[in-house]
C-alpha cells in the first residue's frame, strides 16, 4: 500500500492541529510609574489639606505677625514700621492685663466644672436605662442652640431685679447680686452659659470612649468583688485618659478665645468693653476693640492676637504635659 497525503500538506502532520500562532509578547511593567504612584500619590492625597491650611491658617498667622510690627491704621495710607513697639506698649497696658485676668478667671470656671459634669453625665448615659437614645440626643441640644438665644435667656436668668438667680438667692435669705456690674459674679454668669452649651458635647465624646472599653474588664472586676464606683475609678478613668487630654486641650483653646458669650451678656453701649468697668472683657474682645471699632489700629490688635496665640499654646502644652505626667505616675 502506498501512503496517501493531501496535496499541499507535508507528510507527518496532524490535520487536526492548527498551525501554531505566534505568541503575543507582553510589555514589561513600567516600574517608574509604579514607584511614582507609591511614593508621590500619598502626597497628592493630603495636599488639599495643606493647601487649605496654608491659605486659611499659616498665611493669616504670618501676615498678622507682620502687621503687628507696623503702626497699621485702617484708614491711613501709610503704615510705618515700628518693630516691637506695639508689644512693649501692650505689656504696659493695664486694660490688656485686665482682659487676661478676666479670660483666665472665666477659663477656670468654664473648664474644670465643664469636664467634671460632662464625665458624670457620660457615665450616667452609659448605664442601662429606658429611652437612652432620647437622652443622648437631648444632651446635644444646648450645643446646637443659637448663642444669641442662649445669651438672651441667661441674661434674663441673671437679671438684677427679676432674674431667676437672684430669686433663688432671695429664697435662701441672701441678698441680690448685680451680675452684670461686678467682676466675679460676671465670670460665674458667663462660665455658666459656656458650661450649659458644651457639657453635653463633651459628654458624648466621653460616652463614645466609654463604649469602646471592653466589657470583659468590668465583668472580671465584678467577679473580683469591685462595685460600680471602684470600676469607674479603676477601669473607666484610666482608659479615658487620652480622651480626657483631648477634651482638656480643646476646652482650653475654646475658653481662652471666648468672645460671643461675654459680648452678648454685657449687651449695651459698653458691650465690646465687657461692661462699664471692663469686668467681663476677654482678650478676644480687647483685640476686636483695638483692631476694629472704635480705634481701627490693626497693628496693635495684631499684637494682641499674637500674645493670645502664645498664651493659648503655653497653657495647652502645660495642660498636656501635666496630664501626661499624672497619667505616667498613675501607671507606676
Amino acid at each position: 500500500m502506498t501512503l496517501q497525503t493531501d496535496v499541499g500538506r507535508p507528510a507527518g502532520t496532524d490535520p487536526r492541529r492548527s498551525p501554531r500562532q505566534p505568541t503575543r509578547r507582553h510589555k514589561p511593567p513600567r516600574v517608574w510609574s509604579n514607584r511614582f504612584d507609591m511614593k508621590a500619590s500619598p502626597y497628592f492625597y493630603v495636599a488639599p489639606f495643606f493647601v487649605l491650611f496654608g491659605i486659611f491658617g499659616a498665611f493669616p498667622l504670618v501676615y498678622t505677625a507682620w502687621v503687628s510690627l507696623h503702626d497699621w491704621d485702617l484708614i491711613a495710607e501709610e503704615h510705618p514700621f515700628v518693630g516691637l513697639d506695639n508689644y512693649s506698649r501692650l505689656l504696659q497696658d493695664t486694660d490688656f492685663w485686665n482682659s487676661v485676668v478676666n479670660t483666665m478667671g472665666i477659663f477656670v470656671l468654664a473648664t474644670i466644672p465643664q469636664l467634671l459634669l460632662a464625665l458624670w453625665l457620660a457615665n450616667t448615659l452609659n448605664r442601662q436605662m429606658r429611652a437612652r437614645t432620647f437622652f443622648r440626643m437631648s444632651a446635644l441640644v444646648p450645643n446646637i442652640t443659637s448663642t444669641a438665644a442662649v445669651a438672651i435667656i441667661f441674661g434674663q436668668i441673671f437679671s438684677t431685679d427679676f432674674g431667676l438667680a437672684n430669686w433663688l438667692l432671695g429664697f435662701t435669705g441672701l441678698d441680690n447680686i448685680n451680675w452684670h456690674a461686678e467682676r466675679i459674679p460676671g465670670w460665674i454668669a458667663v462660665s455658666t452659659m459656656v458650661n450649659w452649651r458644651w457639657i453635653g458635647y463633651n459628654a458624648l465624646i466621653f460616652l463614645a470612649a466609654m463604649q469602646a472599653i471592653p466589657r470583659d474588664l468590668y465583668e472580671s472586676a465584678a467577679i473580683d468583688g469591685a462595685n460600680r464606683n471602684r470600676q469607674f475609678w479603676s477601669i473607666t478613668i484610666p482608659m479615658l485618659k487620652p480622651t480626657l487630654i483631648f477634651c482638656l486641650i480643646v476646652s482650653t483653646i475654646g475658653n481662652l478665645q471666648l468672645f460671643t458669650e461675654p459680648l452678648l451678656f454685657s449687651a449695651g453701649a459698653d458691650s465690646i468693653r465687657g461692661g462699664s468697668e471692663r469686668q467681663v472683657q476677654t482678650v478676644a474682645m480687647y483685640m476686636y476693640e483695638n483692631a476694629f471699632a472704635p480705634y481701627y489700629n490693626f497693628g496693635y490688635g495684631s499684637a494682641v492676637a499674637w500674645l493670645l496665640f502664645l498664651l493659648i499654646v503655653i497653657i495647652a502644652v502645660a495642660n498636656a504635659l501635666i496630664t501626661r505626667r499624672i497619667s505616667g505616675e498613675g501607671k507606676r
